[in-house]
């Protein structure tokens, strides 16, 4: 058998990851470019489509030459990106729009006039409550620069543009993978078709919407320019891929009911994967992504920017416990972790409100971070523990959600990816908080991993894209819940959702007094 060899590409919001892998799922070389965030104005954050494209031809370049593959053995390439954000081509596939993040607010009037008079209606149809997405985003572009809006083709997102300048797409050839269906805010997720009654409610021509495909589908083949690039060959098969949170639960096994992620980057984010969908009406918190496994459902939501809030206290609170940790030679992570460890379970009493930069679900842009219950007895260590045990409360309250909908549902397992993995006593906290065994798995590299695999599907390498996955990624440790533990962190979640409910109501207040 002749070698064969499958890039993936993840376009994300801090850089773009590029990485080949083998027949076998062997990662031989991978690479990395740190992305340009902009900031035009207060709560605006764009990027430029040109440094998606540019930042990819140079790390696709670097993993083929530390690879030392024969280019012409390189048979796909295929795509995952950030979700929530959008940017708009012209017929010649030429941006209209820079790429409006999903950081930029600047939308939030249009969030609170969709969330105030169609949530439930937006719910009902797209599975998703209003929050920081396309759909907020378009109307801006449409009411705010209409001139603009008028030289659309087509919405897109990174990973989308780029593969289409690789393949010389023109824009009326623009398309979506089924992983971005619901963040658009304008697909019926039910009839996996575009909606007319949501583009006629919100005015947004459906004609500006693209065309949809299948993770696996070659949109088309790498040109002989393009290729010179990359150091490749004419003709590697461009594949279409996936949302990169979708990519990633894809990579990490998540392809059977009952299976639970916990991506702990720097958002913190918990879905659990289901074979039906529930739209969740009653709290407007769940999202339902659809997963790369076509019959399944990712469910859950996240806390936008909650492992930021480990990181601002490391760099602004802990300063005394870096600066030791540097001199032991220690990572101030691992060194705040051996303190914490030795607080007792519910940080004596000590909580935390892990919003700094607003709720996102259920959408609350006013809630912000607080600290709640502290005394002279407590120390840093404490204050870091709280936070860790914060974001579990967050799960749980999502997990209560769920069971309330899914009353049958028996929860397997959690696989936690991401950097707050490594935490020994997060994973426990986790596991106990949600009492879920939390398994962590043999691979660092998912969504990239996942490009592989379905890179492979498109080109006929594989037979089977779940059985791929599912061989190459497999648990190492479980950590098992703590009934005892368990049972203690029940009552402080419960609490922490009534301290949640009693700060909205406050800050609501707090936000009217200084606007």
């Amino acid at each position: 058998m002749s070698s064969q060899y499958f890039i993936g590409v993840d376009i994300g919001t801090t850089g773009t990851k590029a990485a080949i892998f083998d027949l076998q799922g062997n990662q031989l070389a991978t690479a990395y470019e740190e992305s340009k965030l902009y900031y035009p104005e207060v709560g605006c954050v764009e990027q430029e489509p040109e440094d998606f494209y540019a930042s990819t031809l140079r790390t696709v370049r670097e993993v083929v030459r530390k690879s030392g593959v024969n280019p012409e053995d390189v048979l796909s390439i295929a795509f995952s990106g950030q979700m929530a954000g959008i940017l708009a081509i012209d017929s010649k596939w030429r941006p209209v729009t820079p790429y409006d993040s999903w950081l930029d607010i600047r939308c939030r009037d249009h969030i609170d006039y969709v969330n105030k008079n169609y949530a439930d209606l937006l719910i009902r149809i797209t599975g998703v409550p209003p929050t920081v997405d396309h759909l907020p985003k378009m109307l801006w572009w449409k009411n705010e620069k209409p001139e603009i809006f008028e030289k659309i083709c087509k919405f897109t997102v990174p990973s989308v543009y780029v593969a289409g300048r690789l393949t010389g797409l023109s824009g009326n050839e623009a398309f979506y993978d089924y992983t971005y269906v619901t963040f658009t805010g304008l697909f019926d997720t039910r009839k996996m078709s575009w909606s007319e009654e949501l583009s006629e409610t919100f005015g947004i021509p459906l004609d500006k919407m693209p065309r949809i495909v299948k993770p696996w589908d070659v949109i088309g083949e790498l040109t002989a320019d393009e290729a010179k690039k990359m150091g490749l060959v004419k003709g590697v098969s461009i594949v279409a891929g996936a949302g990169d949170g979708m990519a990633s639960a894809f990579g990490a096994g998540i392809t059977k009911p009952g299976l639970c992620l916990d991506i702990a980057g720097t958002a913190s984010a918990f879905y659990v994967s289901t074979d039906k969908m529930i739209p969740d009406t009653k709290f407007k918190t769940l999202i339902y992504l659809k997963s790369v496994v076509p019959e399944l459902w990712n469910v859950g939501a996240y806390i936008n920017g909650g492992g930021l809030c480990l990181r601002w206290f490391r760099d602004e609170i802990a300063r005394y416990e870096r600066e030791t940790a540097r001199e032991m030679r220690e990572d101030p992570y691992r060194f705040l972790d051996n303190l914490a460890s030795k607080i007792p379970l519910g940080s004596d009493g000590l909580f935390f409100i892990p919003h700094l930069g607003g709720r996102a679900y259920p959408y609350n842009p006013k809630i912000r971070g607080v600290w709640f219950g502290f005394t002279w007895k407590h120390t840093s260590a404490h204050f870091f523990r709280a936070i860790l045990e914060s974001i579990c409360y967050e799960y749980s309250y999502y997990l209560r959600i769920l069971k309330d909908l899914f009353t049958r549902l028996e929860l397997k397992e959690i696989r936690g990816i991401g950097g707050g993995c490594k935490s020994s006593l997060w994973t426990q906290i986790k596991a106990d908080v949600l009492n879920v065994p939390y398994a962590l798995l043999n691979r660092e590299e998912y969504a990239v991993l996942a490009l592989a695999a379905l890179g492979g599907y498109a080109v006929g390498s594989f037979n089977d894209y779940v059985k791929t996955i599912d061989e190459w990624v497999k648990p190492v440790k479980r950590i098992m819940p703590a009934g005892e533990s368990h049972e203690k962190y029940r009552n402080y979640a419960k609490f922490y959702e009534q301290l949640l409910n009693e700060q909205d109501k406050i800050f609501g207040q707090y936000s009217r007094s200084i606007s």
